[in-house]
């Protein structure tokens, strides 16, 4: 019997994309319901414990939250195989994907800033953890285009929304970082040509993410460009 998923989301959230993109790498069919993160339905906050999404449901049954349990549950229950077959290597794997909260945090607290000065302070600091991730790019000891080389991963799908968060943002107020960094800036090029990380999304999210910063009245919105708002209203 194939086993029916549901995953429940907010069209923006890139931690059910790391999901989604998991999912979408191993070809394993799945609904996806979303949540209006304003009116939170009470059949959701009774499996969300933290009132959050992502949450897989499991053939109406089970429910799991939060992505990195989502991601090893897919991981130990379909194919193929994403983690990396070495025990150290899966270990280092998991130790990154532990970091990519303050990866996350870097590029997420920038894009949400209130003013153009705490934009600008913010928006120095994702260079901590940016050099972070190009030094230990640098050590993998191959060229890529992954994390561990040539095979898409577990830490590639937990970092690729992120890296797509920064290239919206840098599309509206280039900032001129991602490019002191190579290794990142190709792992970035590759993540998002990758066919799973495209398909994980609404079709029209780089415009649904701008008409978020305007809801939030975050200060970047200021510089969205209103065609592209009404590009995304009629989608």
């Amino acid at each position: 019997m194939t086993t029916r998923f549901m995953l429940c989301s907010f069209k923006t959230c890139p931690w059910v994309q790391r999901a989604a993109i998991v999912l979408r790498a191993k070809e394993v069919p799945y609904d996806i319901t979303y949540i209006d993160r304003d009116h939170r339905p009470d059949w959701f906050l009774r499996i969300s414990p933290h009132s959050k999404v992502p949450v897989l449901q499991i053939d109406g049954k089970e429910a799991l939250f939060e992505s990195n349990a989502i991601a090893e549950y897919l991981e130990e229950t379909a194919a193929p195989r994403l983690h990396p077959e070495d025990p150290l290597a899966r270990a280092r794997n998991r130790a990154w994907t532990d970091y990519v909260p303050t990866f996350a945090e870097a590029i997420s607290e920038t894009a949400y800033a209130n003013s153009e000065q705490e934009f600008a302070a913010q928006a120095e600091k994702m260079a901590g953890p940016f050099g972070k991730l190009e030094e230990a790019l640098g050590k993998r000891g191959n060229a890529g285009p992954y994390f561990n080389g040539p095979k898409f991963s577990l830490v590639d799908a937990a970092y690729a929304p992120f890296l797509q968060r920064y290239t919206f943002m840098d599309r509206l107020k280039p900032l001129g970082m991602i490019e002191k960094f190579p290794r990142l800036a190709a792992w970035r090029d590759a993540l998002l040509a990758t066919a799973a990380v495209k398909a994980s999304t609404v079709a029209n999210i780089e415009a649904v993410w701008q008409e978020n910063l305007i809801l939030r009245k975050r200060w970047l919105a200021q510089l969205v460009s209103k065609s592209v708002l009404g590009a995304s209203a009629a989608a």
